[in-house]
């Protein structure tokens, strides 16, 4: 690209670029007419050209622009980004910033990743602050002996749901290890693994309704997302993912005689808000719950089987 080129250092011909790579952020911006937000998630990859050599041969660092800078760059970029924008817009924001606001840079290499978050629909209504990624797998799981018992299940794995609020966590044991603070707002993101197991136990008592699973399949499924965002307009609160996991797997034996016993797994995939301080005010500037650092890893790890009392799991 323009402003790449070779150098002759030292006898030797030389090319070196350095970036940041891998920088996610979630961005939530609200309509305050309608009270809908919209969501993104960004996987940004910035790399710079610039006139930094010294700092590969004479330990002189002046001219470097820290990668950690860049990270921080992406974060306040899209704080300062007031109205929702494209990834296509993000990505020459930064570029146009990195290029113009440092004189040593010559040219800048970003790339944005978008996930695919849609907004979620119950009940034909587009919900305010409800959204899922798809892909999500269809299981099913069939045990059958020679003399005739049987074992049915069916399962959804890897169904992503977020919500931007109607979550919070606290009064959880606290001790000298422990750094996280209460809330009654946080970004709420897991992706359910759920295996329920029905009432049939033999060949002759399987429906012989055409698509019988199929129907239940997506039955199920809506009864999990209808429990975990609640009403389009409102929501519905979750104190914590054990708590929306025991509501959403009551919620399907309640709704189906036929499921005797259910599974779920929900790890907490963690936003966490951005925090950061600068030179001029030492202090944490708080981002106001609208600018996140996605994070799977390390995640919470949250599950729980929940049957009817004559069944077995």
């Amino acid at each position: 690209m323009e402003g790449q080129r070779k150098e002759v250092v030292h006898g030797f011909g030389f090319e070196q670029k350095h970036g940041k790579q891998r920088v996610r952020v979630g961005r939530v911006w609200k309509d305050p007419t309608t009270g809908s937000h919209h969501f993104v998630e960004w996987n940004v990859g910035i790399s710079l050209l610039s006139d930094c050599i010294p700092s590969y041969v004479n330990d002189d660092n002046s001219d470097i622009v820290a990668t950690d800078t860049m990270k921080n760059t992406v974060y306040v970029k899209a704080k300062e980004c007031g109205k929702q924008i494209t990834a296509e817009d993000f990505a020459i924001l930064l570029a146009k910033h990195f290029t113009s606001f440092y004189k040593q840079v010559t040219g800048a290499i970003v790339k944005v990743v978008e996930k695919p978050w849609k907004r979620v629909y119950i009940d034909g209504q587009p919900h305010k602050h409800g959204f899922e990624l798809g892909s999500e797998k269809h299981v099913a799981e069939v045990v059958l002996s020679k003399s005739g018992v049987l074992k049915v299940s069916s399962g959804i794995e890897d169904l992503a749901l977020l919500k931007t609020t109607q979550s919070g966590f606290e009064g959880f044991i606290r001790d000298k290890y422990t750094l996280l603070p209460d809330t009654r707002e946080r970004l709420l993101a897991t992706a359910v693994t759920a295996t329920w197991r029905y009432t049939f136990d033999n060949l002759e008592s399987i429906p012989t309704k055409p698509l019988y699973f199929a129907e239940r399949y997506l039955e199920v499924r809506k009864v999990l997302v209808d429990t975990f965002f609640g009403t389009p307009s409102k929501g519905v609160y979750s104190p914590s993912v054990q708590s929306t996991l025991y509501q959403m797997a009551k919620a399907v034996l309640n709704n189906f005689l036929v499921v005797s016993s259910i599974q779920l797994k929900m790890p907490n995939l963690h936003f966490l808000p951005v925090n950061l301080p600068n030179a001029q005010n030492p202090n944490v500037v708080k981002f106001a719950d609208d600018v996140y650092l996605p994070t799977d890893e390390p995640h919470g790890s949250i599950e729980a089987s929940l049957s009817r009392l004559h069944s077995k799991m």
